[in-house]
């Protein structure tokens, strides 16, 4: 009877760690859906920043942000050209989930938000 009492203890720590100890972060994928690399790129949410130094045609690089405070996010891109392109939009805040799709093309920035 004592190993079935312990036992349901344990059980039960284990899904409430489980349970309980999940970080709230949002996916962002950075895709080129050009036909030439994109440089230089610089993703700025509110407490951080991250970059992608080159990405070349049809790849994604995937990176897991956690906002720290509400605020827009803001790209910025160099294409093949040589020109500076910038985006800024899509709001988040603090405890936000889910994903941010963004998809780049020489001249733009696509961004789709999906928030749990």
């Amino acid at each position: 009877m004592k190993n079935v009492k312990v036992s349901a203890a344990l059980i039960l720590i284990l899904l409430l760690g489980a349970t309980g100890c999940r970080s709230h972060v949002i996916k962002v994928n950075v895709t080129n859906t050009s036909s030439q690399a994109i440089s230089n790129i610089v993703v700025d949410y509110p407490g951080a920043t991250f970059g992608i130094s080159s990405l070349t045609p049809g790849k994604t690089f995937l990176y897991a942000i956690k906002p720290y405070e509400t605020g827009m996010i803001r790209i910025q891109f160099t294409n093949a050209a040589g020109a500076i392109h910038t985006y800024t939009g899509t709001k988040v805040k603090k405890g936000d989930q889910g994903t941010i799709d963004v998809v780049l093309t020489q001249d733009s920035v696509m961004p789709r938000a999906a928030f749990r």
